[in-house]
């Protein structure tokens, strides 16, 4: 038996995701962001129209880590591609392989929609990181910077707007 799995998160995974969810803010510095909870994750993942995919990786039957990714359009490329939002190993299950197995499922998703891009970011102090990702051939958009509205902001923005989207 393969002691790493990787599989397609289920209903029942919700939980052991949003712990792993809580463990990555901390690590990132951000546990201060987070406002996910249970409903707004199984609706995201499980509900009418969902908006993204998850993996869960396990080793050993454990739950060691996950990968949360959804749909993207590239005008440049012309086809849809995939933006990993999130991939997180816990530590003790690092140096395995998970990772990389997981980031291999979400690139096989790629390709089933259709290959244009794969997509994802890291914290510029994460070197570790960082370095994993620049073996498997991943190159580092340096010339482009993460711009972000926040509901508030985007709240505020469009406040006494009339815009039928």
């Amino acid at each position: 038996m393969n002691p790493i799995t990787v599989a397609p998160a289920t209903e029942s995974d919700v939980p052991a995701i949003l712990e792993m969810i809580a463990e990555l803010a901390e690590f990132e510095r951000l546990a201060h962001e987070v406002r996910i909870d249970a409903n707004l994750l199984r609706a995201a993942l499980f509900g009418d129209r969902p908006v993204a995919a998850a993996l869960l990786g396990r080793v050993e039957g454990a739950a060691a880590g996950y990968a949360i990714y959804y749909r993207t359009f590239s005008t440049f490329v012309g086809r849809p591609g995939v933006f990993l939002e999130d991939i997180y190993v816990r530590p003790r299950f690092r140096k395995r392989g998970l990772g990389r197995a997981m980031l291999e499922a979400v690139a096989q998703a790629s390709l089933a929609l259709g290959g244009g891009r794969l997509e994802w970011m890291a914290l510029n102090w994460n070197e570790n990181a960082l370095n994993f990702y620049r073996g498997l051939g991943a190159q580092v958009m340096g010339d482009w910077l993460l711009l972000r509205m926040t509901g508030g902001e985007v709240g505020r923005f469009v406040k006494g707007t009339k815009i039928n989207v």
